[in-house]
């Protein structure tokens, strides 16, 4: 194969999620050119990725035009293969009409009819969103790289130099879906939990502020800095990268520190690991209220808690 091209359309996580398939893509043809086709926005995250040619970008905000437009460019190349982790119609459309020699996709994508080869996409059993999107090469290679991977540059490592001076631990306190967010009082209690002096780095972004302002202020500590709005994704990529532990919900800042094996713990409220989308680090720790009749609620978070209590949340317990 000369040209391969991998489609994942979704959400942040779900990019660096698709990682692996490009690692283990250029170790079996590493003469193969590969490219990627992702949501524009999401280019950020693999824009210095060192095995990647080509990156196509889909403008969600000008659906019908921008995907005419992706179609007709990728027609062009006339890729040997094309790989959709994306189980949607808009993706399911792009692979189905590129004219590539081979489509491999999830059944569950509605225009899979149009591929070459189908595979099973189950949530139920507990398998890794990793290994889910691996099977698609099931019949292609063997897989050899299962840990996703980003790869900050040397302009994104000298931007945050500045904090990485002595040992910290990072906090990202903010999910866009508020039955994924662990509540303000158990972020306080992990930085009173952390040794004294350490410097505590609040990260997210510009919309994230005003909460981890809030944190900041409230733990009355000199040491606590809030960064969000500060850093690119990359940037927080790299000072992930230097940190000492970082904390985080079950969120895109996750499968930032599984990317580069910062030692994480993850709060899990509403949602349950056994999703798929638990951490990779060597050194994870999972937090989570066990044992709720009412938990998950549902497989995706939601705006507030359907019970009204969200003890998945408030009941919490931070190790000593």
């Amino acid at each position: 194969m000369k040209k391969i091209l991998v489609i994942q359309t979704a959400f942040i996580g779900d990019v660096i999620l698709a990682t692996p398939v490009i690692e283990t893509l250029h170790t079996n043809f590493p003469n193969c050119n590969i490219d990627f086709l992702l949501k524009k926005g999401n280019e950020v995250l693999v824009k210095e990725h060192p095995f990647l040619r080509k990156i196509y970008t889909l403008d969600k905000s000008k659906k019908y035009t921008s995907l005419v437009e992706n179609i007709r460019e990728i027609r062009k190349e006339k890729y040997d293969l094309i790989l959709n982790l994306q189980r949607f119609t808009t993706s399911g459309l792009i692979a189905g009409l590129s004219g590539a020699k081979k489509i491999v996709g999830f059944k569950k994508n509605p225009m899979s009819w149009l591929f070459s080869q189908r595979i099973a996409h189950d949530m139920e059993n507990g398998q890794h969103e990793v290994d889910r999107n691996l099977q698609l090469l099931q019949s292609i290679c063997p897989v050899v790289v299962r840990k996703p991977k980003l790869y900050p540059s040397a302009a994104h490592l000298a931007n945050i130099l500045t904090f990485t001076r002595t040992p910290f631990i990072c906090l990202a306190p903010a999910s866009v879906w508020k039955t994924k967010q662990a509540p303000e009082e158990i972020w306080l209690k992990v930085i009173l939990s952390a040794p004294k002096e350490t410097p505590i780095y609040l990260v997210g972004g510009e919309v994230d502020y005003d909460l981890c302002e809030n944190i900041r202020l409230k733990s009355l500590s000199a040491h606590v800095l809030n960064l969000c709005g500060k850093l690119t994704l990359m940037e927080t990529a790299a000072l992930f990268s230097f940190a000492h532990r970082v904390y985080v919900n079950d969120s895109g800042p996750l499968h930032i520190a599984s990317a580069m094996n910062t030692p994480v713990s993850v709060f899990f409220c509403s949602t349950i690991p056994d999703f798929g989308f638990g951490p990779l680090s060597d050194d994870s720790m999972i937090i989570e209220v066990k044992n709720l009749p009412c938990r998950p609620c549902g497989l995706h978070g939601k705006t507030n808690c359907p019970e009204g209590h969200f003890k998945c949340g408030t009941d919490l317990i931070i190790a000593s």
